[in-house]
């Protein structure tokens, strides 16, 4: 009989700290101004920053566009790109501090309950996960460093 492999249950927040991420992701909606960046640690927990840029009015998001043209910029590098398309972001690396936010759910069917969010700032320059510390603090790996070069190198 086959042996079926089975993977650790369960949702678990990404630790708070210092940690690099891989943008994994990238999706805009220009039609509601919603935009998505899907992150993933070296270990693999995933995070998805939202960045709203234009409001329910149709107006610009001032706030919301200058943080996302501050995490787009740290991520790519490069400080002086007045327009990028998301897709540019995907395999980029950005080191962020990961905060946990306590609050208290305000709809839903678990309207009243208290609920941990995940809270991404300092956003940092990264080359990789060997350029700064992650979830599970062995960021300096050597094999680890030629995964990430390898990942340069196709993109």
């Amino acid at each position: 009989m086959a042996k079926i492999r089975l993977t650790d249950g369960g949702f678990t927040l990404i630790p708070e700290g210092v940690t690099t991420f891989k943008i994994v992701g990238a999706d805009y909606d220009e039609d509601f101004g919603k935009l998505e960046i899907e992150l993933q640690t070296k270990n693999g927990q995933k995070h998805i920053e939202r960045f709203t840029l234009v409001n329910a009015d149709g107006e610009v998001n001032e706030g919301a566009l200058k943080a996302f043209s501050y995490f787009a910029k740290t991520a790519l590098n490069n400080y002086n790109v007045d327009e990028i398309d998301e897709q540019d972001l995907v395999g980029c690396y950005i080191t962020a501090t990961v905060k946990h936010e306590t609050y208290t759910r305000k709809k839903g069917a678990r309207k009243g309950e208290d609920a941990t969010a995940v809270r991404l700032n300092d956003y940092a320059v990264a080359v990789g996960f060997g350029s700064g510390s992650d979830a599970t603090g062995d960021a300096d790996d050597e094999e680890d460093e030629d995964d990430d070069l390898d990942d340069f190198l196709n993109d």
